[in-house]
């Protein structure tokens, strides 16, 4: 699976998916699933870098003492907001306003992306940020989000 940044503004940032073959309903349900996993957890500032203690503890944590102290100095890393999953054809895309959430939250999205494609369902390439001319999202032509 292709991974490519383009232009990336946090509040306002389409992700697309490019699937090998045209999504089934079922395929396209655990499409939505993980990004409404992934948003939720960044909701609620789990993709927060400043707070990594046990990361950075290594590989041994048995018996390892949190900080609350540090936790709580860390500043708040949350996502702001998240339009629906789309499909058209073999893409899939979603808007989202990352708010301060950090970019580790692009990494994990990107890791959960790849083992879904390895697993369920192949995808050819995750687009993150930019516009797709195959595409055109709302702000290029407001006639592709309302139809007549």
């Amino acid at each position: 699976m292709q991974v490519q940044f383009r232009e990336c503004d946090f509040f306002n940032l389409w992700i697309w998916l490019e699937f090998d073959t045209v999504p089934s309903i079922a395929e396209q349900q655990y499409v939505e699933e993980i990004f409404n996993s992934w948003f939720f957890i960044g909701k609620l500032g789990g993709f927060n870098a400043e707070n990594l203690q046990v990361q950075e503890t290594g590989v041994d944590i048995s018996y390892f003492n949190y900080d609350e102290d540090e936790s709580e100095r860390s500043l708040l890393s949350l996502m702001h907001n998240m339009g629906e999953v789309e499909f058209q054809g073999t893409w899939a895309r979603c808007w989202l306003d990352l708010g301060t959430t950090d970019a580790l939250a692009l990494d994990v999205l990107v890791n959960t992306v790849r083992q879904f494609s390895q697993d369920f369902v192949e995808i050819k390439q995750i687009l993150i940020g930019g516009e797709n001319e195959d595409w055109p999202t709302p702000a290029e032509n407001p006639d592709a989000a309302f139809p007549d």
